[in-house]
């Protein structure tokens, strides 16, 4: 009897070890999204998903600042969140962070919403379609001999198109999750933002928090439904464990930007201008080649123009056309016209869901600085394309000389303490002076001075 005393105190004091270890080895995994929502981010956020599944995490924060992203990527984020096994929380912070286009079907899919003090949410309308949807009225049916009714421009309609999927898609997400359904549907259809009392207020997200640990302070004990079952948070004493992004995937997450698109782009066709107009410089050229490279590879990810891209080699080609065709400054200035209009046209706006070259943050400044460095080039170049030779042979062109004897038309002469042989276009008596006119191998051509 005293064996089995023992043997059952063994067993209590097992089970209340492995209980204080699985205490001790509860954890919350935080993952942090401070950019654009890109195939990259969007890879990240599916492996922070899956990680915290695997690892048996208490949760899984997303800390949030988006201006938007591509749809596409939205849609495989939005998807890994509805589906995961492990509860997350959309926690749109530090303060000053914007949950903007993207972001906000983001926050919207989370278990748990909440935002930071002075943080906005909302304008989720792709980009392209500005303004409500007109509400469609019955139309009458055709009068013998009166024209038919006008069809909405084929745009038009592809842009409600575009706009009635994202509704519904955020709608699907909001009810889903128990949130706003009628302010997300405006959100999309009408482009509002709000911060974050008013989100609170309006039910759009959960709660207000300072940071990560106010957060979980104030979530803890919370139910959710996680994979049909409901659990109860239990996060307030967990341990915090940061995910990184491989340094690979934050390059790539870097390149995704069409600012930084549009700044490479340009710096690698100015590098490409510098050594085609200066050639064995070979420094600019390497320059430009490795930034035309990684422009490009943003292109692969984000969705592009051809007709942009056309504009902005165009622009090049006119700047190399300034330096050999007398245009008093013409195709310079459309060079500069085709860079910002093609800059403006590089990406497809509906697409992107929210993100765009900045007009007069980037790209003004950068079409700029192009056409003034351009400028400054394309000057030195012409300067010592007109400019005569100060060395060697070409130096004695335009020089004064002395006829050494009767020139009828050939003769010598004497210029820069050197006798040379020379030709005159009419007669020269001895004597007289000349003005070099060309250097013909070791003969000169003069006119009388």
């Amino acid at each position: 009897m005293t064996a089995l005393r023992v043997v059952l105190a063994a067993l209590a004091l097992a089970g209340a070890l492995g209980l204080a270890a699985a205490a001790e080895a509860a954890h919350v995994n935080v993952a942090t999204i401070d950019g654009t929502i890109n195939p990259y981010s969007a890879d990240y956020l599916r492996k922070a998903i899956e990680q915290s599944e695997r690892e048996g995490a208490a949760a899984l924060v997303i800390r949030l600042d988006t201006p938007g992203g591509l749809l596409a990527s939205t849609k495989d984020i939005v998807e890994s969140m509805l589906a995961a096994r492990v509860p997350i929380v959309v926690f749109v912070s530090p303060s000053g962070a914007w949950a903007g286009s993207a972001g906000t079907f983001i926050t919207l899919a989370g278990h748990v919403a909440a935002m930071a003090p002075g943080t906005t949410i909302g304008a989720a309308t792709p980009i392209g379609v500005g303004s409500p949807s007109p509400t469609p009225t019955p139309t009458a049916p055709p009068v013998p001999g009166e024209a038919p009714p006008a069809t909405p421009p084929q745009g038009d309609a592809a842009l409600r198109k575009a706009e009635n999927i994202t509704a519904a898609f955020i709608e699907s997400i909001a009810r889903e999750r128990g949130r706003n359904v009628e302010w997300a549907v405006k959100a999309v259809r009408e482009a509002v933002a709000i911060a974050q009392d008013e989100a609170v207020r309006l039910g759009v997200v959960d709660l207000v928090a300072a940071d990560v640990d106010d957060l979980l302070a104030k979530i803890d004990g919370r139910d959710v439904k996680v994979g049909g079952e409901t659990r109860k948070l239990a996060v307030a004493t967990a341990e915090r464990r940061p995910l990184e992004m491989s340094w690979v995937t934050r390059f790539f997450d870097v390149l995704a930007s069409p600012d930084i698109a549009v700044i490479l782009i340009l710096a690698g066709l100015l590098g490409l201008y510098i050594e085609f107009t200066q050639p064995g410089v070979v420094v600019p050229g390497i320059v430009g080649a490795v930034c035309l490279l990684l422009g490009f590879t943003s292109l692969q990810i984000l969705p592009f123009s051809w007709l942009g891209l056309g504009l902005l080699l165009g622009g090049i080609a006119l700047f190399v056309a300034e330096v050999f065709v007398t245009s008093f400054g013409l195709l310079f200035a459309l060079g500069v016209a085709c860079f910002l209009v093609g800059g403006t046209m590089l990406f497809d706006r509906q697409d992107l869901g929210g993100l765009d070259v900045s007009l007069w943050g980037v790209l003004v400044p950068a079409v700029a600085a192009v056409s003034l460095f351009g400028a400054f080039v394309a000057f030195g170049v012409v300067r010592g394309l007109r400019s005569r030779g100060v060395s060697g042979v070409d130096e004695l062109v335009g020089l004064t000389a002395t006829a050494v004897s009767a020139l009828s038309p050939d003769g010598t002469v004497f210029v820069r303490g050197e006798y040379w042989s020379a030709s005159a276009e009419s007669p020269v008596g001895s004597g007289e002076r000349v003005v070099v006119t060309a250097v013909e191998g070791l003969r000169l051509r003069v006119r009388r001075s």
